[in-house]
């Protein structure tokens, strides 16, 4: 029974070893996904945006796609990464691709030396936690101050019935509590996106990261414009619906501008979807999507006036103290009150001549 109890002691912590092991499993993460590692477009957006999306632990991996003699990857200290020097790098990988083991915790830092590399954007910054920490707690709340209790008034001296007679004090009138007026933020003018920045509208490299990360963060409302970059002839810009936006279906664009630049409006809330209808265009990348908030303004009617929501149109009151008799009825009534008043009229006469 002993022998039995200890088999399954060790089979229960080599169970816990193995849980333990599965919970620290590492992690390859391909830096840029699609777009490797390259010159991003539109600037060191990319590689900020796709590293917000990840955790990084210690024993995980970073993968650097690149070509090898176009790249390289040098890992560098803060100092350096801001101001892209290259001049005295921790580590430096020139075959591509490059892999990079996470070994210690904290802020790691990695750029290209190539010349101007850097300095357009191919530059990512990380921070790795340790393998086996988690999220650290919040600070707690200092615990509330006693606030000392308003000195209560002595009650005030009540005349005896003998000096004056009780009077009735009404209770006192609750002193209007001021309600605060909301003050309006200033409205800011719509604004004007040049779409792609500098890259412009056209097949971006490393696929549709480029306009992912272009539209990342930026807040589309209504009454915004879109300016779409492109030499006429070479491309155009149709905004489609999300089903077509996928699959780069091409057929029944909902409106197509064949002449660059191109400026849209954007007139309405929700979903908008946009693409390149030349061939492999789309699928290449040549394609964005956005959220606009906001809402549409409405014309009024012309000719009429705004009524106040939810206000009642007053009747006039009737002048206090004018009491007037009430209007005769409509049509013959009066006649028909004076012929069921005769016959009262000849009783009373035939019982006055008998008496």
């Amino acid at each position: 029974m002993a022998r039995r109890r200890s088999n399954m002691v060790v089979f229960m912590v080599l169970v816990a070893a193995a849980l333990l092991q599965s919970s620290k499993a590492q992690t390859t993460h391909v830096v840029g996904d699609a777009l490797g590692w390259v010159v991003p477009p539109g600037g060191s957006i990319a590689y900020r945006t796709w590293a917000s999306r990840q955790t990084f632990r210690v024993g995980d991996t970073l993968v650097f796609n690149f070509t090898t003699g176009n790249h390289n990857v040098a890992e560098v200290r803060r100092g350096d990464f801001s101001s892209c020097n290259t001049n005295s790098p921790i580590s430096i990988s020139t075959a591509g691709p490059a892999t990079i083991p996470l070994n210690s915790s904290g802020e790691h830092y990695y750029i290209c030396t190539f010349p101007g590399h850097c300095g357009l954007g191919q530059m990512l910054a990380i921070n790795v936690s340790a393998a086996s920490s988690s999220p650290a707690p919040q600070p707690a709340m200092p615990p509330p101050v006693a606030t000392p209790a308003p000195a209560t008034p002595p009650p005030a001296a009540t005349p005896s019935p003998a000096a004056s007679p009780p009077m009735s004090t009404p209770p006192p009138t609750p002193s209007p509590v001021a309600t605060p007026v909301p003050v309006p933020s200033p409205a800011s003018g719509p604004m004007i996106y040049v779409v792609g920045d500098s890259l412009g509208w056209t097949v971006p490299p490393g696929g549709p990261i480029a306009y992912q990360t272009w539209a990342f963060n930026k807040n589309f409302r209504v009454g915004d414009t879109l300016v779409f970059n492109f030499t006429t002839g070479t491309h155009d810009v149709a905004e489609v619906r999300k089903a077509a936006f996928e699959p780069c279906n091409t057929t029944a664009p909902i409106s197509t501008i064949t002449a660059g630049p191109a400026r849209i409006t954007l007139t309405a809330p929700g979903e908008h979807f946009y693409i390149c209808t030349f061939p492999s265009h789309c699928s290449l990348g040549q394609k964005l999507a956005i959220n606009v908030t906001g809402t549409a303004a409405a014309p009024a009617p012309s000719g009429s006036s705004p009524t106040p929501s939810g206000s009642a149109t007053p009747s006039s009151p009737s002048p206090i103290g004018s009491l007037s008799p009430p209007p005769p009825p409509p049509g013959n009534s009066a006649p028909s009150v004076a012929v069921a008043t005769l016959p009262l009229t000849i009783l009373s006469i035939a019982i006055a001549f008998l008496y």
